[in-house]
Formats: C-alpha cells, sequence, structure tokens
C-alpha cells in the first residue's frame, strides 16, 4: 500500500485539507458543546462535529484509499449515510426527554427571569 509521501502532490493536498476541515468542524463542535450554558443549546454543536466534521474526514478517506489502491473505494459511503440519519434522530429524541423531564418538574422553558409567562 502507499503511503502519504507516495501519493501524487495534488491528491496528498486535497486529502489534507479535508482532513484539516473535517478536525476543525468537530473541534468546533466539542467547543461549543463545552461552552454553551444550558443542555438546549448544547444539543446543536455536537452536531456539527458529527455531520460535517465526519463529512470531511469520510471523503479525504475515500479519496485517499482510492488514489492509493487504484479502485473505487467508496464503503465509507455507509458510514456517512448512518451518522447522517442517526445524528437528528438522536438530537430529537434527546430535546424531547429533556423538554418532557423539565415540564413534568414544573421547569420553566426558554423564559427569562423577567418574563411572566404571558
Amino acid at each position: 500500500m502507499m503511503s502519504i509521501a507516495d501519493l501524487p502532490l495534488w491528491v496528498a493536498i486535497i486529502v489534507s485539507v479535508l482532513l484539516i476541515v473535517g478536525a476543525m468542524l468537530t473541534l468546533i463542535g466539542a467547543i461549543g458543546f463545552l461552552r454553551l450554558p444550558t443542555f438546549y443549546e448544547r444539543l446543536h454543536a455536537p452536531t456539527l462535529g458529527t455531520s460535517w466534521g465526519v463529512g470531511g474526514v469520510m471523503l479525504a478517506s475515500i479519496i485517499y484509499f482510492s488514489v492509493a489502491g487504484s479502485r473505487p473505494v467508496l464503503h465509507e459511503i455507509l458510514i456517512g449515510i448512518f451518522v447522517t440519519l442517526t445524528t437528528p434522530i438522536t438530537l430529537i429524541l434527546l430535546a424531547r426527554a429533556a423538554l418532557h423531564r423539565d415540564r413534568s418538574e414544573g421547569n420553566r422553558i426558554g423564559l427569562k427571569d423577567d418574563d411572566d409567562g404571558n
């Protein structure tokens, strides 16, 4: 199998850029998860990393192994489809469970302290 040094320069650049973009998007999602104050705001940040971040790494993997193996390698697309389908479903289920919990406990959702609810 080829190493990254044996790849044509244009392929190495594309793979490197896609890996860096994927890693940066995943990092942004992780930082957002840590910095956002409420549970409902934190739900959105990790989806960035799991969808676009995985997409960048997946495309880099497809290109690298297709060029290195001299044949199309597309089985990574299954990973992308799985992540794309499961991430929003998990997000919705988590949000609904938290909303149900907050409503059953009588917590006010999305209202500021000075709001009277009218």
